[in-house]
Order: C-alpha cells, then sequence, then structure tokens
C-alpha cells in the first residue's frame, strides 16, 4: 500500500500465522507477509460489489488460524510404511496430520474455502521426502507391486486440483531435499535439475553461474510465472507452464531438452539433442501428463544469457480493445522480433490497473481525458523486451512505433515497472481480501486472433451474469497466430459448492466459445470432466491409450486427473 489510508481502513489480518493452522496451508506464500489493497482500489471494490463499509467491519470467514485436526484413517500396512521408511529414512516418511493435509491441497479458491470451512478430504496416508532419483524410482516400484496410488506434490500452486489424493496412497513432496542442480554445461547452454526445484533457486543458480559453475557470464531461464516463488520445475513442465516472458523465451515446453521419468512400467529418459527426426517426440508426449504416467525426476533445460541491463520497458493507452487487439496483432506478425512482457488489458481491467500501480496518482491521469481517452473503454497495453542490446532496442522501438501507428498514447516505462514491482506479490491480495468473504480466481485458454473477440465476450458474459462481479481481461502469452486470454473473476462466495458450480460455469462458457480449456494451468482433476470434449474422442483415446501403456493398474495420480478415469456420465461436453 503506497499511502495510509485518508478514511476507513478495513482491519486487514495482520497476525502471526500458527504454524500448523489451516491457514498455513492456504495461505499464499510467505506467512509474515500480506497485501491490502490501496484505498483508491478498495474504493473501486466497493463500487463494483455495491457494498460499503460496513461489509468490511468484521470478518465473514474463518481465518484458518486453529490448529489442523481431522480423522481420517491411514489405510497403509506398517510393513509398507517400514518399506518406505527404509528407502528414504526413517524422518522422512511423516503420517501426521499436518504433513498430510499440507500436500493435499493446491491453491485454486475451492481449496482456500474447503481449508476455511475445515472440510478436510482426500488426502494421503502418508508423505515421502525423497532426496535422489533413485529413490523415487524404488518407491514407484514398490507402490506398482504394491497397487499404492502416488501424488506428487512440487510447489503447490495448482489451480486445478492437480495435487488432490482422491484415493489416498502417499504423496510425493519434494520440496524439502529434491531441489537440487544436477549438471550445468555451459557449452550446450544447459541445465539439469532435480524436478524439485524451485523457481527462485534455479534462477539464483543462473544468474551466479559465474561464481557457483565458474561459467563465463551469468544465465537465466526466462522462465517467470506469476507463482515463480512458490512453484516447482517440475509442476512447470508436467502442466505445460508459461512464465510472464514467454513471448520471448518462450513457454515451458520450449525450454524442454531432456526429461527423466520414473513410471510403473520402468524408467523412462529422453536425449538432449535441439531437434531430431525419430518418431513421434517421447518429450512432448510426456510433458502436460501431470503425474498420470510416472513421477517426472531430473529435467534438462536450455537456458539463455542474462542481460538485465538491455531490457527497454514501454506503457501505452490505446483507445479500446479493438484497436489494441489489432496492434498487438501487427507487433507479433511485422517479423521485426518479439517484447519478453506482452500484456495488453481490457476495459475493465485497466480500470483496475490504473490504481493497482498508482496511474491514478500520477500526472499521467490529466492526460486522458484532454486526449480523448475514455474510461471503461481504454485498453492498457504494457510490456519490455529482452536479449542483446540493439536486438532489445530495436524491438522496443517498432513495437512503439506500432502503437503510436495505431493511436496509443505513451505512458513510459513507469506503469511498466509498477506491473514488474507486484508481479508476483499481488496473489497476497487474495487472502486479505478473502477474510471479507470476497474470492478473487484466475482462468485463462488459448485462441486465435480471429476468434478473440467472440471468446472475450462470450466468457466475460457468463462471469458477468453474477450479480456485482468483477471481471478483468488481459492477454498475457502473445504469438503471431493468437493469444492467451487470462480472467480474474472477483466476487462473493462462502459455500465451496457454490464456487465450484460457478467456476464449472466459466469452463463450459470457454468450451462453447472455441477456446481451448487451458493455456497454461494445465487441466487437474478440475477440469478433467471437459477435457475430452475439448481433444475429441478419438484424440483422447490416445491419451487413454499412452496411460494404460505406462500405469496398467492406475496408481498415478488417479482420481480424474486429465479425465482419464473418469466415467462418461462426469464429464462435461460442448452444449
Amino acid at each position: 500500500m503506497s499511502k495510509p489510508y485518508k478514511g476507513f481502513e478495513p482491519a486487514w489480518f495482520h497476525g502471526e500465522v500458527p504454524e500448523r493452522s489451516y491457514r498455513s496451508i492456504f495461505k499464499w506464500g510467505d506467512p509474515n507477509f500480506i497485501k491490502p489493497p490501496k484505498e483508491t482500489l478498495y474504493t473501486l471494490m466497493k463500487d463494483m460489489f455495491g457494498v460499503t463499509d460496513e461489509d468490511f467491519k468484521e470478518y465473514s470467514e474463518n481465518l484458518g488460524l486453529d490448529e489442523v485436526s481431522f480423522d481420517l484413517p491411514i489405510t497403509l500396512a506398517e510393513p509398507q510404511l517400514a518399506a518406505f521408511r527404509a528407502i528414504v529414512g526413517e524422518a522422512f516418511v511423516r503420517t501426521d496430520n499436518y504433513s498430510r493435509l499440507s500436500v493435499a491441497y493446491g491453491k485454486t479458491m475451492y481449496d482456500i474455502l474447503r481449508l476455511r470451512n475445515k472440510i478436510v478430504e482426500n488426502v494421503p496416508s502418508a508423505v515421502l521426502y525423497p532426496d535422489t532419483k533413485e529413490q523415487i524410482e524404488q518407491i514407484v516400484s514398490f507402490c506398482a507391486k504394491e497397487k499404492i496410488p502416488i501424488y506428487i506434490y512440487g510447489g503447490g500452486s495448482s489451480v486445478t486440483r492437480g495435487v488432490e489424493c482422491v484415493k489416498g496412497g502417499i504423496s510425493l513432496d519434494l520440496r524439502l531435499r529434491f531441489n537440487k542442480v544436477v549438471n550445468f554445461n555451459e557449452v550446450d547452454q544447459l541445465i539439469t535439475v532435480q524436478a524439485g526445484i524451485g523457481g527462485p533457486s534455479l534462477e539464483q543458480a543462473l544468474n551466479d553461474a559465474v561464481a557457483r559453475f565458474g561459467a563465463r557470464r551469468a544465465y537465466t531461464l526466462g522462465h517467470f510465472p506469476q507463482s515463480f516463488e512458490y512453484s516447482s520445475v517440475g509442476g512447470w513442465v508436467v502442466t505445460h507452464g508459461s512464465g510472464q516472458n514467454s513471448t520471448y523465451y518462450g513457454c515451458i515446453q520450449d525450454m524442454v531438452l531432456g526429461q527423466e521419468y520414473a513410471t510403473p512400467m520402468g524408467n523412462i529418459k529422453t536425449d538432449q539433442y535441439p531437434r531430431k527426426a525419430t518418431g513421434p517426440d517421447l518429450d512432448r508426449i510426456l510433458m502436460g501428463s501431470e503425474g498420470t504416467f510416472g513421477v517426472l525426476t531430473h529435467v534438462t533445460l536450455k537456458v539463455s544469457r542474462h542481460m538485465p541491463e538491455t531490457t527497454k520497458r514501454f506503457s501505452f493507452m490505446f483507445k479500446d480493445w479493438e484497436t489494441g487487439q489489432a496492434a498487438a496483432r501487427e507487433i507479433m506478425q511485422s517479423e521485426a522480433g518479439y517484447p519478453s512482457v506482452f500484456r495488453l488489458s481490457d476495459p475493465e481491467e485497466t480500470t483496475f490497473m490504473l490504481r493497482l500501480y498508482g496511474v491514478d496518482e500520477s500526472p499521467l491521469r490529466h492526460l486522458f481525458h484532454a486526449r480523448g481517452f475514455r474510461e471503461n473503454e481504454m485498453c492498457l497495453f504494457l510490456g519490455f523486451t529482452n536479449g542483446e542490446k540493439r536486438f532489445s532496442r530495436n524491438c522496443a522501438r517498432h513495437a512503439a512505433k506500432v502503437a503510436r501507428r495505431y493511436g496509443g498514447m505513451s505512458l513510459t516505462g513507469m506503469v511498466t515497472r509498477g506491473w514488474e514491482k507486484g508481479r508476483f506479490s499481488d496473489p497476497y491480495m487474495r487472502d486479505t481480501i478473502h477474510d471479507f468473504g470476497v474470492v478473487m480466481d484466475t482462468m485463462e485458454c488459448s485462441v486465435n486472433w480471429s476468434n478473440l473477440s467472440k471468446v472475450h465476450a462470450e466468457v466475460r458474459a457468463y462471469c458477468k451474469s453474477r450479480p456485482n462481479t468483477v471481471c478483468l481481461t488481459h492477454m498475457s502469452h502473445v504469438y503471431p497466430q493468437g493469444a492467451n486470454l487470462y480472467w480474474i473473476f472477483i466476487t462473493r462466495i462462502s459455500d465451496p459448492e457454490e464456487f465450484r458450480e460457478y467456476h464449472a460455469g466459466i469452463l463450459d462458457a470457454i468450451q462453447r466459445s472455441g477456446a481451448t480449456m487451458s493455456h497454461h494451468h494445465g487441466i487437474g482433476k478440475m477440469f478433467g470432466p471437459w477435457l475430452e470434449g475439448s481433444l475429441g474422442r478419438n484424440e483422447f483415446a490416445v491419451l487413454k491409450a499412452l496411460k494404460n501403456h505406462f500405469d496398467p493398474d492406475n496408481i498415478m495420480n488417479p482420481g480424474g486427473t486429465l479425465g482419464l478415469d473418469l466415467e462418461d456420465k462426469y464429464k462435461r461436453f460442448s452444449l
């Protein structure tokens, strides 16, 4: 918050989060950090929801400060637990309630609402903390013989119920020990890591490559999802993740050159060649499998030179959404290089962004009216370029040239710097406002330029069909052929099942509009019922055949992940 409130300020929760509490599980990130909205944003929210300060004088939701407590039986036999202890060590097999619940839920609002209401379901019988690839291979082999379900927990940032242990069994928590660099190869610009390594640890290792590996220069992966601080490389790979700099560096599937998996039918290892014509690409088959084929152990990634000094930031305001789209498409199709970050907000999100990043308190606000830009019509475009300094400069100049041609007004790099400052901390605001019954969650999909406006209008129409609902939309990953549309919806819901029904309606709207079900969040169990309808029956049958090959007894992430083991009556098809 940039300034103290002048008027009424809600009592945002600043207290200590008990270590073994429900809140310590559902809260985003650092337990000692919160991010309340600034006063102008709080005022805007009240207007959008049609509420007053009275609605923010008392917490409407359980703060989740109680110690975790539930009574769900451990179904593993003692000889099975003893076998796991022999593999990973006595201290790294845990069956206490807190450990079991800590890996059972991700970060969708459906998970958070259940935890706030102390609804505990679908927990593993035991949590294992492996240290090496060999240990994971032994665990998978043993579980295949004993028919024990296996789930994997990387960073826990899933918004698709990807980690939920529907069939009990065990969960492999990779955060504690399976998080190391295995090899760095500067000649080939490759790094191999254990799948549990987190984004900051990997990026720091690459930035410090000179000191750490004796390299000639610093490097970067260039992969920065909003969950960067609390997500793992393995999670990125198995869900087809994308980072906010993907327009230049690519999505995670563009960075993976080799993988190793422990599967029930044996271990799989792919090569590390940059290109090959040796039949269907096994790397592509394995990526996106979300733990349903096996456990991803080692990943080899291509890296890029780290040159932060060449970054060129820019932001522009367009008069309306259609003009902004046309400019975005021209930038991507004109073959003059791609910006790294590329974000175009629709009118509703633009109004929100101007307050979130301080533009409403800057001299720029006076220019909009003078230049004929109208609130609730104008659209904010921001981004920056990376790469060799002349390339980065030329790319930024070209983006600016196109923006001006389409009537864009330059806002300098100030707005982009504001966005950068909050790019990883904005999710903290979700917990703060949810204490007062306001839920914030996200959906996204991939579209072509030719159906972007249709998808945007139809999905927004459903989101806004719920009274007093905010629906912020932007394109955040952009290509010559289309873009990712990303929705942030904010409304008032306290009941988990009511949220789930509304969320399902958004997925129905996405499928009806002709967009993909997901651009980079993955599918998990929450989106699983829609996948066959999205891909087609024959196409989905290929995935089921692969599942039957790698995991004939369905012990890998069972219970609806990718919709692979769902009965037809639970599936959702185009309406």
